[in-house]
């Protein structure tokens, strides 16, 4: 599950190996750091060192962390998914709640979306090389892609409950949309279990933030300008915002393509022509309360464009801001919606 870091926090952290504060019992902002679905993660809570050592929350964050992975992963192959995937039944299958909570989420935003978002493109993310399979970055030949698209399709995944179902033996399901998401939201919501009500959640640029800093002030987020940088060490700024009690998410396609014969390939593949989009959008960024939904709603709002994705947010009240490229620079529109997080 691995999705570009497209965002970044401007704040100073405290961490818990190094320049602690003299007195433990002093609210600081405590920064917690790990590894989890290929990405990094970055955790800052407003509380006290010796409440966060009491709590262990940091093997709590990690614990959690690990049972999503294993949960969704197409990457573990003995993850709850992975073996969904690899069975050819046809026959239901029962699920975990985390798991549930991710598909429903995933065939809603597809329904609503008309298929611009579909968890089952997998097989054609694999086929123009960005999957767990890695295969070489090349154009597939058409009867190749035309055979693959025919066991892509939401039509063929039913969820009833805890009960999964697919119609096709070889139905292939790829979470790396919104799971990342959901593992922000649920990291979240363990901090608040744990008694923390400030606090940023950050997992491969996916985030979502509530309350304030330590200083009293709002957590504030940058949006990367989306420039292409082959060194990976310029990152500049093209917006910053003030999501509140909010989930941020950014989808790009401007950092993970290939190029062949003088084209660029992106990694979002649109479901329904199962090809890359190929549109001057470069990056979508969406603030809504669930991190999991606008992981999701990002995504789908790149794979529309510019025009047809502003159309789809404004008809369902997103807060959404578009960046695309045009020949004078980049070129910024919101919607109504995303107006109130400027800064």
């Amino acid at each position: 599950m691995t999705k570009l870091s497209l965002l970044f926090v401007l704040v100073l952290s405290i961490t818990l190996s190094s320049c602690f504060p003299a007195n433990d019992s002093v609210n600081n902002e405590i920064l917690l750091q790990g590894r989890t679905m290929g990405t990094t993660y970055n955790i800052k809570v407003v509380s006290t060192i010796e409440k966060v050592k009491k709590l262990g929350l940091q093997q709590k964050i990690d614990d959690l962390l690990k049972q999503v992975n294993q949960e969704m992963s197409t990457y573990i192959k003995d993850s709850e998914l992975s073996k969904f995937n690899a069975n050819q039944s046809t026959k239901p299958v029962e699920i975990s709640s985390g798991l549930q909570r991710v598909i429903k989420e995933s065939i809603r935003l597809g329904k609503l979306s008309e298929g611009k978002l579909d968890v089952t493109v997998g097989p054609l993310v694999n086929l123009w090389g960005f999957g767990p399979e890695q295969r070489a970055n090349k154009v597939p030949n058409k009867d190749l892609l035309d055979s693959t698209k025919k066991r892509i399709g939401l039509n063929f995944l039913t969820l009833e409950g805890n009960q999964l179902t697919k119609s096709i033996p070889n139905l292939y399901v790829d979470l790396s949309t919104i799971a990342k998401g959901y593992g922000v939201d649920v990291v979240a919501e363990l901090i608040e279990a744990n008694g923390i009500s400030n606090y940023l959640v950050e997992i491969g640029g996916e985030m979502r933030l509530k309350g304030f800093k330590h200083t009293g002030e709002l957590w504030a987020i940058a949006i990367e300008r989306p420039v292409v940088d082959t060194s990976g060490e310029q990152r500049a700024i093209q917006q910053i915002i003030i999501p509140k009690d909010n989930a941020v998410a950014t989808s790009g396609d401007y950092r993970n393509y290939f190029e062949a014969d003088g084209v660029r390939f992106s990694h979002i593949i649109d479901p329904q022509t199962g090809a890359p989009i190929h549109h001057n959008l470069v990056s979508v960024t969406v603030v809504h309360p669930s991190s999991m939904t606008a992981d999701g709603l990002s995504t789908t709002l790149m794979v529309l464009g510019a025009k047809k994705g502003m159309d789809f947010a404004a008809k369902n009240k997103i807060a959404a801001l578009f960046i695309s490229k045009t020949e004078n620079g980049f070129n910024e529109q919101f919607t109504s919606e995303f107006r109130q997080y400027l800064k």
